[in-house]
């Protein structure tokens, strides 16, 4: 519960600005209480990456790159229902990773392992799904795995910022669209 009402408050406020204070007063628990499972608001943060993060990006961002045959249509799809239909992430706050990454990686290197760590799940998957869609004939052989997968998830994290600035979903439109023309010519 510590973990779950301190990631929607940090995901609403920042990492940075977010105080043990404000955390305690969020779920109602004791400084004891906090105290008696974190020894400081670091370890509450990754433990936040490790518990919270990671299984998000498990159900969210790799299981539908497996579970469809034609991995383009797999891309699209999942970018899109992030972009437009997941109802936690809020065009106002961005991508909870990326936030955490601009916030923590240049002032601590166990946030920054924790989440190359998630970012390399994410890319791993990514690069399987369309190796295997070269293989079944989805996918031209000449595609390179490696960089559609920097382009979709560089896009994806920077059209999120864009969501931030102009606090609407319109501006992902133009983004989703250019997306599949881009991955149509994959093909």
């Amino acid at each position: 519960m510590i973990l779950t009402k301190a990631f929607e408050l940090i995901y609403v406020k920042g990492y940075q600005t977010t105080s043990i204070d404000d955390i305690i007063a969020t779920t109602k628990v004791t400084k004891g209480a906090f105290y008696y499972h974190f020894k400081n608001k670091d370890e509450m943060g990754l433990a936040i990456l490790q518990e919270i993060l990671k299984p998000a990006l498990a159900n969210s961002f790799i299981q539908p790159l497996q579970l469809q045959a034609n991995p383009l249509d797999a891309i699209f799809d999942l970018v899109h229902a992030l972009l437009m239909e997941n109802e936690f992430l809020k065009v106002e706050y961005g991508c909870p990773a990326a936030n955490f990454t601009h916030e923590m990686t240049p002032w601590n290197a166990d946030f920054r392992q924790v989440l190359d760590e998630i970012t390399q799940e994410w890319e791993t998957a990514m690069v399987a799904a369309i190796e295997r869609g070269k293989e079944m004939g989805f996918i031209r052989k000449d595609v390179s795995a490696k960089q559609v997968t920097l382009f979709v998830m560089s896009g994806y994290w920077g059209i999120r910022n864009f969501g931030k600035l102009e606090n609407s979903k319109s501006i992902y439109l133009p983004y989703l669209k250019e997306l599949r023309n881009y991955l149509n010519n994959l093909a």
